[in-house]
């Protein structure tokens, strides 16, 4: 009988043994003693170069204490965090797996990019201040000795979301949150808002917040039944144009694979069990698809411009010099298009645009927001997904969260125990108002 099961996922002795390192307590430099083995042969046989033993050096390793799905901007942040707060250097050994090389297709290089931090749950404001923080201190965390200082041309031209009389209170008290987290926003009134921004047409507005971004940082189931725990050995890693599958052996497996690691988790077996059990609860992910368009208006807002959200959903912000304008809106559930693809309905938002796009959201169905730290039954699983939008302008903080709970089995910096996998199971919604 397990008195808990969420500590146990949670807990220390993980990495009991020492990262790199199986039964003897050494590893092998496989590499180097192929090449030393090749140059011996090559040295007693006659004729041609000797091809004997085949080169391994395109094949991910055959152990890792650490195997993170998904090489997205989460999976990399994860894979980064770890690197950073491990004890010594080379303590930890880290593979990241993508399957899309080119990124043509991933989730972060066709987002919109915008930092938000006018959120109504104090943890998603946290996030959002401390990836301000990470960009515009970039140098401290990336830069490369000897190389010139990292440039990301971040812009912080900040938010500007519009509330209809209806709204207009919940505004205000999303406001207060914010600002006791440390977020710079501000409340206008229609009139105030003309006078800042006077391209914009205040009909139907009755409140506006107005967001700087700041450099600033401040198991027993409930039915009393035993459960079984789990635990994944090795991962299978398929090479690239090749029907070929590596095995990599592993402590930990890091699930940031965005819009499909619902599916990585079912291999895993999670969401197995009976319907209203925690061994059946699945991790509720899923692809949505959404649109960017992108059009040219020379007359248009300055260089000044927020990232503006209107009472109907539409978005736009400025992008680059060139009077171009990007944006979009999110469908309602009846209109949710097709993911099978990314091809772009360039009849859903408006007629007159220069190009668009598609890209995927890790879209959580069960309350939109993200899903941190462990499995409490697959006991070495940890998940960073499900952002359903969010995921890029909080992905500094999320990979630090996650390597944190790794390293020493709990949220040290930001408490995201109300992201965790659990929430699932319990039907403990966390609810978030600020969703674009």
């Amino acid at each position: 009988m397990i008195r808990r099961v969420l500590p146990h996922g949670m807990g220390r002795g993980l990495l009991t043994r020492r990262p790199g390192t199986r039964r003897g307590g050494f590893s092998l430099d496989w590499d180097g003693k192929v090449s030393e083995i090749k140059k011996k042969i090559k040295s007693i046989l006659p004729g041609r170069s000797c091809d004997l033993l085949q080169d391994t050096s395109h094949l991910p390793p055959e152990h890792s204490d650490v195997v993170i799905v998904g090489g997205g901007v989460l999976g990399l942040s994860v894979a980064y965090w770890l690197k950073k707060l491990e004890s010594r250097r080379g303590a930890i050994r880290v593979l990241v797996v993508e399957r899309d090389h080119t990124y043509s297709q991933a989730s972060t290089g066709l987002s919109v990019g915008g930092i938000c931090q006018q959120f109504s749950l104090p943890e998603n404001i946290q996030l959002s201040l401390f990836s301000a923080s990470f960009l515009r201190n970039i140098n401290e965390y990336l830069a490369v000795v000897d190389a010139p200082p990292l440039d990301l041309r971040f812009n912080p031209s900040g938010y500007l979301l519009l509330a209809s009389e209806k709204d207009a209170a919940a505004m205000e008290s999303n406001v207060k949150v914010q600002r006791q987290e440390g977020a710079k926003v501000s409340l206008m009134s229609p009139d105030q808002l003309r006078n800042k921004f006077p391209w914009i047409n205040t009909e139907g507005v009755a409140l506006a917040s107005y967001g700087f971004v700041s450099s600033s940082q401040r198991m027993l189931t409930t039915d009393d039944k035993a459960v079984v725990l789990k635990r994944i050995h090795e991962v299978h890693v398929k090479m690239d144009r090749s029907l070929e599958y590596q095995p990599v052996e592993c402590a930990i497996v890091i699930n940031a694979a965005g819009a499909w690691s619902a599916q990585i988790a079912a291999l895993a077996g999670v969401g197995e069990g009976p319907p209203g059990t925690l061994q059946g609860t699945k991790l509720p992910v899923e692809p949505r698809k959404r649109y960017v368009y992108v059009w040219h208006c020379p007359q248009g807002p300055g260089l000044e411009t927020p990232l503006v959200a209107d009472t109907s959903g539409a978005y736009f912000r400025r992008e680059g010099l060139g009077s171009n304008y990007l944006g979009g809106r999110s469908p309602t559930e009846q209109e949710e298009p097709d993911p099978a693809n990314l091809e772009v309905d360039h009849d859903f938002f408006q007629d007159k645009v220069q190009s668009a796009w598609a890209g995927y959201y890790d879209y959580n169905t069960f309350d939109q927001n993200g899903v941190v730290g462990p499995h409490p039954l697959v006991v070495n699983m940890y998940f960073a997904t499900g952002f359903s939008g969010h995921g890029l302008q909080q992905a500094p903080g999320i990979g630090r969260a996650v390597a944190e709970m790794v390293l020493k089995g709990r949220f040290q910096t930001i408490d995201l125990s109300p992201f965790l996998f659990t929430r699932f199971y319990l039907g403990e919604k966390i609810q978030e108002n600020n969703i674009i």
